[in-house]
């Protein structure tokens, strides 16, 4: 399901990451949520939501990488 807005976040996501960063697993997500609508367009296979996920996980993780607890711009 889409995300309209940060709150509607995951509690993992919303709690651990920085504003800027749900910023861009939430457009991720979503983005993702949709190009994948298609199960032939999953190369890993497995359910919408975990594809979009996926996806979403990886876009914060090109600007953002953990330091101990904590989410810091790379």
């Amino acid at each position: 399901m889409p995300y309209r807005t940060n709150a509607e976040l995951p509690d993992r996501v919303r709690d651990h990451l920085p504003k800027h960063a749900q910023d861009i697993f939430r457009e991720a997500f979503n983005h993702a949520y949709e190009t994948y609508l298609q199960p032939s367009k999953r190369r890993w296979g497995g359910t919408r939501e975990s594809v979009a996920n996926r996806v979403a996980w990886a876009a914060v993780k090109r600007v953002y990488q953990k330091q101990k607890d904590q989410w810091v711009r790379r």
